[in-house]
């Protein structure tokens, strides 16, 4: 972060990480039209850097080493910070902002939702916003249902369409865990697409009332694995779109047979909408040395890979 002279920050960097799903179910439809869901979310060390630099001409401007990126007004960024806009007294501020996008689009990881959640992190020190958690939380929430997780990160239950959190208590053996992370560079998945699909699929099953949402919400709460978290009893990793997205999109399966055959595995799954896939590992090192024993393998399955350790937070700005 750089400071002027008067005090005032000029410039500052933010990490924002992507994340996995170890719990996504479908519980049933909200009356407002989306999905009620009951997940287990969970920070990971990949992430999307964005260089912020406070401008006085009341101008976004976004700009991306990604050139197949819409840099317009439809994207996250942009979006963000014309909200944060709104809480500045001075409406000449304005942000040079530059995207290093490391998370792959379209992949079910929250890339897009996390640099949302890190520009309203940023631009309310930036701007020097004073905005507290509370406010910034309900900002996220108008910009997309995975956007408040990722203010905070770390490993949260997420309920509603996604917005309302509740931190989980994991175990020192838990916070060490890693993930092999794969996914086909070709192919993109559109969440929007994703859950029409399995709409069209699954709606009679779905449940219609409050109190068998809250049920559901509250056997998760409790559910052993989870209490607490711990490689010693790994998380069972349930994931309620794989059923009908596997069978949709071939990259998935391959990605999961890649995964499957690593030594010292856990459990794998898909990461929300798909196509990513990832497989648990107790620790780092393990799943760096699943993949670096199965380099030539991974080759030749076209698939592109990451090892990442989980993480205890979400969204870091430099200081």
């Amino acid at each position: 972060m750089s400071i002027t002279e008067s005090g005032q920050f000029k410039k500052l960097r933010a990490l924002a990480p992507a994340k996995i799903n170890l719990h996504l179910e479908v519980l049933g439809l909200r009356q407002d039209g989306f999905h009620e869901l009951a997940m287990l979310m969970q920070s990971i060390d990949l992430f999307d850097e964005i260089d912020f630099l406070k401008t006085n001409n009341a101008k976004i401007n976004l700009t991306s080493n990604d050139p197949t990126l819409s840099i317009g007004e439809d994207n996250l960024i942009v979006r963000a910070a014309k909200l944060m806009i709104g809480f500045a007294e001075d409406k000449q501020l304005g942000a040079q902002i530059h995207l290093k996008k490391n998370i792959p689009i379209g992949a079910g990881l929250a890339g897009g939702s996390s640099d949302a959640a890190a520009t309203v992190i940023g631009l309310n020190q930036l701007w020097e916003l004073g905005l507290s958690i509370e406010e910034m939380e309900g900002i996220a929430a108008e910009l997309g249902s995975d956007v408040p997780f990722c203010l905070e990160g770390g490993t949260q239950l997420c309920f509603g369409r996604g917005e309302s959190l509740e931190p989980v208590n994991i175990d020192d053996l838990a916070a060490q865990m890693a993930i092999v992370l794969v996914k086909d560079p070709k192919v993109e998945v559109s969440t929007p697409w994703a859950y029409r699909h399995y709409k069209e699929r699954k709606y009679r099953s779905y449940l219609k009332l409050e109190k068998d949402f809250q049920a559901k919400r509250q056997l998760l709460r409790e559910a052993g694995w989870l209490n607490p978290l711990t490689p010693l009893s790994p998380p069972p990793l349930r994931n309620d779109l794989q059923e009908v997205i596997e069978p949709a999109i071939p990259a998935v399966k391959n990605a999961l047979d890649f995964l499957s055959s690593l030594e010292g595995v856990l459990s794998i799954a898909m990461s929300g909408s798909g196509p990513s896939c990832f497989a648990i590992f107790p620790n780092f090192n393990s799943a760096q040395m699943a993949l670096n024993n199965n380099k030539k393998r991974l080759e030749l399955s076209g698939l592109k890979a990451w090892s990442c350790s989980f993480r205890t937070k979400g969204v870091d700005v430099n200081l």
